[in-house]
């Protein structure tokens, strides 16, 4: 299978599963290198000089290491602070998650928008120049949870997590008057790659019903679209999976589903 390319999709931890099952599903010809850094996790603990610090040079030994036709950067809290550095450093295409800030906006209905994210995503510069730019008057809110991330890898990991503890983090982005449709929140952006992995849980306590917004599926749109034609004469290619902190998984059948299938080495 020389010809399949080679997709390395890179997250802190868990949550770049729920981007890498968009991507598999566009491309399913590509062998797949997902790549958890769980030794740095959670990422939102940590300021936007040390993520650098830490990303670019690992960046650099993954791609020495597996040689990716393109990086998918599976994390809006490293996407936001590097993105820029990497693509300075190194000459494989890199596709990011950023915020879905202006799709949500834009479908808005009451113009009250808010953004769930960890809380070094939420103050970064990069995420108030997309309000600036794509706001389009509405009122958006910014939510830095602590613990949602945290909370979604150990559900992941078949913990037991409460609806108090989740509802805890997801409060603060209802906004406005509860018994009014047309004047409070309607639209609430995933800016976190391991929020979806409890939208089911998320629906059920929402205390309104509110349009959420993955960004998923549209970068694997733009994966796709960078790789080309997918070539429909190749057998499906491989997968594995590789933990920073060298530890072996053990999550088995639960890692199926976001390989399309595939039981990652």
């Amino acid at each position: 299978m020389t010809d399949s390319p080679t997709i390395l999709v890179f997250d802190s931890g868990l949550g770049g599963l729920t981007v890498l099952r968009e991507v598999v599903a566009a491309r399913p010809d590509a062998h797949y290198v997902y790549v958890a850094d769980d030794a740095f996790f959670p990422y939102g603990h940590h300021s936007e000089d040390e993520i650098i610090a830490r990303v670019v040079p690992l960046v650099g030994d993954l791609i020495a290491a597996h040689k990716p036709d393109l990086m998918v950067i599976a994390c809006n809290t490293m996407s936001v602070s590097v993105m820029s550095h990497l693509r300075a450093a190194y000459r494989v295409p890199f596709v990011g998650t950023v915020p879905a800030i202006k799709p949500a906006c834009a479908q808005s209905q009451t113009r009250r928008v808010s953004v769930l994210g960890t809380k070094a995503t939420v103050k970064r510069e990069y995420t108030q120049a997309l309000i600036r730019d794509h706001g389009q008057g509405c009122e958006v809110t910014l939510v830095g949870s602590p613990e949602l991330a945290s909370l979604a890898e150990a559900a992941l990991s078949g913990n037991a997590i409460s609806d108090g503890d989740i509802f805890a983090e997801l409060k603060p982005c209802f906004v406005g008057n509860p018994e009014d449709a047309t004047a409070r929140t309607d639209t609430i952006v995933l800016a976190c790659t391991h929020y979806p992995l409890l939208l089911d849980r998320l629906i059920k306590l929402a205390p309104w019903p509110v349009n959420w917004i993955d960004p998923a599926p549209a970068i694997a749109r733009r994966v796709s679209d960078l790789l080309g034609p997918c070539a429909t004469d190749l057998v499906q290619s491989g997968a594995e999976i590789v933990f920073t902190s060298k530890r072996t998984h053990t999550l088995g059948p639960a890692l199926t589903p976001f390989f399309g299938g595939r039981v990652p080495a």
